[in-house]
């Protein structure tokens, strides 16, 4: 059995409209309860009636948080590795449509990625890349690994989905998580902005996390691109898959991301608006649904809505983000993947978190490192 089989049991169109018809009742039912809440509760919680009681789920999300994790926040940096890709994505930057100079770091232009960061004094990288089997796939992501794997004691990864065995190798090479957003879960939309490559795949995209769990993976991240679609009918079909992948593969844990349509070159309008007011009932929401999942917010957002939503249930941010191949020392300004909203400095970041009583869990000075 894999998601698909479940998620094949459910209506787009019926789902938004039980979201829809959730009641102050609902709501009120679902905040009161102290444990064991179910993905009704997470319907109304998201709900058009919901976001009338946006201050209580702020200050139980803040609370939770706080009992659940305390007053430390993860940060982490992309490490964009290539821009080259076969897929033609409606949203994207790296789309192959684009007539844009593509680039893929070599071992040395990546060890030069990594002494910046290093230096930045980061220990959780993010290696991101284009979805390009011919010139980025699996022979370029294993060597990669061992060319990045001493410096890090944290690496995640977002690229192109693999099969099972794949996984595995990657896994034994010092991979701990793989970050995996479906884009959109409504599939005729789906099909209009991935019209050519192998993510037209639905399904196989859709059933990257089962292969996950089966290769072992220590963590997997789930999400959406807000924009595309309906977010509350999308969010709901998130947290369906997250509370499947729980119960199936138990053994790994699970982050969720809200990445919102951001300008690219070429740039596509967003179909839906999500306002910082729904991010910031959706946050709470899967913070009150669910105490366990890790939840991350990146540099898309603006540096006030990142410095006034953090304490509301997000437990890891990114810093000092490029997305761009080399942007951090080889080719500082090449084509970005989208354009960022928070380019503060990590240490900025970090001090603004200090200035509200947090702590950033970000560095290893304990370790000695030799690059170049």
């Amino acid at each position: 059995m894999t998601f698909t089989e479940v998620f094949d049991r459910y209506n787009w169109d019926d789902v938004k409209l039980s979201i829809a018809s959730k009641t102050s009742a609902d709501v009120e039912n679902a905040l009161l309860k102290t444990s064991s809440r179910t993905l009704e509760d997470f319907k109304a919680l998201i709900s058009p009636a919901g976001a009338f009681y946006l201050e209580q789920m702020a200050q139980l999300s803040h609370q939770i948080t706080l009992k659940r994790f305390g007053n430390t926040i993860q940060m982490f940096i992309p490490l964009y590795l290539s821009n080259e890709c076969h897929n033609v994505c409606t949203y994207c930057g790296f789309s192959l449509g684009n007539k844009v100079k593509r680039k893929t770091l070599s071992d040395m232009e990546i060890l030069a990625e990594v002494k910046v960061i290093k230096d930045l004094g980061f220990d959780h990288v993010l290696i991101v890349t284009g979805e390009d089997q011919t010139h980025v796939g699996q022979e370029y992501f294993k060597n990669a690994l061992k060319l990045i794997r001493p410096y890090f004691s944290h690496i995640s990864m977002e690229v192109q989905p693999l099969d099972e065995n794949e996984y595995k190798e990657l896994i034994s090479l010092g991979l701990n998580t793989v970050l995996v957003y479906q884009e959109t879960y409504h599939k005729e939309d789906y099909r209009k902005h991935h019209p050519k490559g192998k993510k037209a795949q639905f399904n196989y995209r859709l059933e990257t996390p089962d292969r996950l769990g089966n290769a072992g993976i220590y963590k997997m991240g789930l999400g959406v691109l807000f924009g595309l679609e309906d977010w509350r009918t999308d969010s709901y079909f998130t947290a369906l898959h997250l509370n499947y992948l729980e119960k199936t593969y138990w053994q790994s844990k699970y982050s969720i991301s809200f990445p919102r349509l951001r300008p690219f070159s070429g740039g596509l309008e967003p179909k839906v608006e999500m306002t910082d007011k729904d991010l910031v009932q959706l946050i709470c929401a899967y913070r009150i649904y669910n105490e366990e999942v890790e939840l991350s917010l990146s540099t898309r957002e603006s540096p006030e809505f990142r410095d006034n939503v953090f304490k509301l249930g997000i437990t890891s941010l990114s810093a000092g983000s490029k997305t761009n191949p080399g942007g951090y020392a080889i080719e500082k300004e090449s084509l970005e993947q989208f354009e960022i909203d928070d380019d503060r400095s990590p240490k900025v970041i970090e001090q603004m978190l200090n200035a509200q009583g947090y702590e950033a869990i970000w560095k290893d000075w304990d370790r000695s490192y030799s690059l170049l």
